[in-house]
């Protein structure tokens, strides 16, 4: 199969002002040198259609226009909740069946799942909505890590402005690396990010117990950071054998003394990373891991990158 040339971006009606920009940017003609491509927007009812920030988008093109696109997207809009329109499942469906490779940005991937090209397949989405897509689409193994995922003839990309992480992919993949990094370079985009949605997650640490034997040895273990901290110390401190204080600790919390260390060490090193030029052995040893390798080992683990890219993609400027 040649690359693709002609590309429909479905809009409907709240479409995401960022999703219909980004691939707009990505696909919009070219040129000099690189792929000219034949992009268009397109909607159920053409015309003015309304956006997710309020202000109105002229789409000309109706549905008609998947039916010849080499490229479908469907692009995210604000009531992804409610189904499309049997039409435009139709039509998506139809784009598939006949060849077309079918992607999805951000929550767009609702659009697919609900006209069943996802089942079967592993799917990505923005993270905050991935168990929802989860939860309503059984059949599709939902990654809320990735970036993007391939599935050859559909691809799904995470949310905002992971959708220049899937263009840059496909154009990857049918026009190969060269024609990508050139694109990339015109927007002042890395042609390739490292890791996945996870790196951009909240570290997620409990509040101190409501327990205030247990609020106690928290905020001493929150002190000691890093020593090592077993469970046997924390509940020795606690005046609790250790069974006790787990089951105490997981009914006061909702997780597990191990976690909740585990939580608090990857937090105090995502702070040390951002704000810090230490080194990374030595924000190793200062939350506890003991080792540049652990740290490194429970990073990539958890977040999907190794500390010095997190670093290079959230430090703070220091002094």
């Amino acid at each position: 199969m040649p690359p693709f040339v002609t590309v429909a971006a479905y809009a409907p009606s709240g479409v995401g002002m960022l999703g219909a920009g980004i691939v707009s940017e990505v696909f919009d003609a070219r040129g000099q040198g690189l792929p000219v491509f034949d992009f268009a927007l397109c909607t159920d009812r053409p015309g003015r259609v309304r956006t997710d920030v309020g202000l109105p988008l002229v789409v000309e093109h109706g549905l008609d226009r998947l039916a010849s696109a080499d490229l479908v997207i469907a692009l995210p809009w604000a009531d992804f909740r409610t189904p499309p329109a049997p039409a435009v499942l139709d039509a998506l469906t139809a784009a598939h069946r006949r060849g077309a490779l079918v992607a999805a940005h951000c929550v767009g991937a609702f659009a697919l799942a609900a006209a069943g090209l996802l089942d079967g397949r592993r799917a990505t989405t923005h993270w905050r909505f991935a168990g929802l897509l989860a939860e309503r689409h059984p059949a599709v193994t939902v990654d809320p890590d990735a970036l993007y995922v391939d599935e050859g003839s559909v691809a799904t990309g995470a949310g905002a402005a992971a959708g220049f992480d899937l263009c840059l992919h496909l154009l990857r993949r049918e026009y190969g690396a060269t024609t990508a990094n050139a694109i990339a370079r015109d927007l002042v985009l890395p042609s390739h990010r490292d890791g996945g949605q996870a790196q951009y997650l909240a570290t997620p640490v409990p509040e101190d117990s409501q327990d205030e034997r247990l609020s106690e040895v928290l905020a001493w273990a929150r002190e000691h950071l890093h020593e090592p901290l077993p469970v046997a110390e924390l509940a020795r401190r606690a005046l609790m054998s250790r069974r006790s204080f787990a089951r105490r600790f997981a009914a006061s919390t909702g997780t597990t003394p191990h976690a909740w260390l585990l939580g608090l060490r990857l937090s105090r090193a995502e702070e040390l990373l951002e704000t810090t030029d230490l080194p990374v052995e030595e924000i190793a040893r200062a939350v506890g891991f003991g080792s540049a390798a652990v740290l490194r080992a429970q990073f990539v683990r958890r977040r999907g990158v190794p500390p010095r890219s997190y670093r290079r993609a959230f430090a703070r400027t220091v002094g």
